[in-house]
């Protein structure tokens, strides 16, 4: 069960703060994440995010479905390794891995080539939510929990040896796969089974109240008790 032990309030500066303190960027330290990628392909030199669209392989809530990240060329990359982290000006790129308002537990496949979107299991069962989410939910590009580092502001916890969690909070529904532009508002400490995971709670720059809300006080006076709720809910 994961219990809660933090929330924190400041957007973009106490993010980057996290990041030093524990959370890595998966081009940087790989000794326990898999990377898989076309030769040459530079982040910073070829993709355009805004090109970027998912390609359903498969039928939905099956094994064997995929949703592949394509670029402008419909070449598939990997929406962990090869999506840019930052936007620019505060703001970062997000995957979207769970709609809003649906239950299937979707996770980027991290030993898979493209690390593809893929319905999780638990003893080849596929995995759901027992009711609808209430955002959209996915991780941060090139970033990694070190399960090896140890967070002294946060119990002395490892990481979990997965891609940040981001939790929008806009009135859109999203697809699976869809790159957004997000401002962070908080982060959230969870600790399940021992290993620390952080939700990085944003909003979509394209949403109505992106302008309104830039830390937690904001998003419990717009979005009252979406905090408490995060909390209560176990991934």
């Amino acid at each position: 069960m994961a219990t809660a032990v933090t929330a924190s309030a400041t957007a973009a500066t106490r993010f980057t703060r996290l990041a030093g303190a524990g959370l890595l960027r998966s081009s940087c330290r790989l000794r326990t994440a898999v990377r898989f990628q076309r030769p040459g392909l530079t982040t910073t030199a070829l993709l355009r995010p805004t090109e970027l669209k998912p390609k359903d392989q498969g039928q939905p809530e099956t094994l064997d479905y995929r949703v592949f990240l394509v670029d402008g060329g419909g070449r598939k990359i990997s929406p962990w390794h090869d999506v840019p982290l930052r936007a620019g000006d505060g703001v970062f790129h997000f995957i979207v891995e769970i709609p809003k308002e649906s239950s299937a537990k979707m996770e980027v496949a991290t030993d898979e080539a493209f690390t593809p979107i893929k319905q999780d299991t638990k003893k080849g069962n596929l995995r759901y939510y027992p009711y609808n989410i209430n955002w959209n939910y996915g991780l941060l590009p090139q970033t990694w929990e070190d399960p090896t580092a140890a967070n002294a502001d946060v119990e002395g916890a490892l990481g979990d040896n997965d891609p940040v969690d981001v939790v929008e909070i806009g009135e859109r529904r999203a697809n699976i796969g869809d790159v957004l532009r997000v401002k962070p508002l908080a982060a959230l400490a969870m600790i399940d089974e021992g290993g620390l995971d952080w939700k990085i709670v944003a909003i979509s720059l394209d949403d109505p109240k992106a302008s309104l809300v830039n830390d937690v006080d904001d998003v419990e006076e717009h979005f009252p008790r979406l905090v408490q709720r995060l909390q209560d809910t176990r991934r």
